[in-house]
């Protein structure tokens, strides 16, 4: 979804203080499009040496990750608004407000953890199809397709990655070592709410 934030990032100590200020918009992008940074400053509401700066912190707290550590992605962000101080202002002040103000919006928004998809392959004998099968559909595994070639059970399953570490050794064991498996990237898919407040959780403790 949509949102909008604001940061202020004010310093006084003594001498020259810090100030930098902006008003952000966030939006979603198409899934894989990657992020994009809009300057609509008008009027010189924030001079052009800051405006690199402010996105340039905006894109480490990005990187740095909102949910769980990870980074964010497909993303637009509008730098539209903010104001600034003669003397205060500076490259770290602006770069400061921004990475404080994506962060705020992105938590807004309420993002998603996404997670790499797998285009699965098992070649099996047709005496380990069952157990095959039930083994993918436990690691989350969606069957696509199954078909036979010259005696051997094919089955087609898009898995996500992170249920196929020692897959080959589980493959190997289940099938007494007489199926093979291929697999490939297809696609990033949103993770299950159960899935995702484990990973959030975990990354907490």
């Amino acid at each position: 979804m949509e949102s909008e934030a604001e940061s202020k990032y004010v310093r006084q100590s003594g001498g020259k203080g810090q100030y930098g200020h902006v008003r952000l918009k966030l939006k979603p992008k198409e899934r894989g499009s990657g992020f994009e940074f809009i300057d609509e400053i008008k009027g010189g509401a924030i001079p052009k040496e800051f405006i690199k700066p402010t996105e340039k912190g905006i894109i480490e707290a990005l990187d740095k990750g909102i949910v769980a550590g990870y980074p964010m992605v497909d993303i637009e962000v509008t730098l539209y608004d903010g104001s600034f101080h003669e003397v205060d202002s500076s490259e770290f002040a602006f770069k400061i407000a921004g990475s404080m103000a994506v962060q705020d919006g992105a938590k807004k928004a309420k993002p998603v953890i996404l997670e790499p998809i797998m285009k699965t392959e098992v070649i099996t004998p047709e005496a380990f199809f069952g157990t095959v099968i039930s083994d993918l559909s436990s690691r989350r595994g969606k069957i696509e397709e199954t078909k036979e070639r010259m005696g051997m059970k094919i089955l087609d399953a898009m898995v996500p990655l992170s249920e196929m570490f020692g897959y080959a050794t589980a493959l190997r064991s289940l099938t007494e070592g007489r199926a093979s498996f291929t697999m490939e990237f297809n696609k990033y898919e949103i993770v299950p709410n159960n899935v995702s407040q484990q990973i959030i959780e975990g990354k907490v403790k």
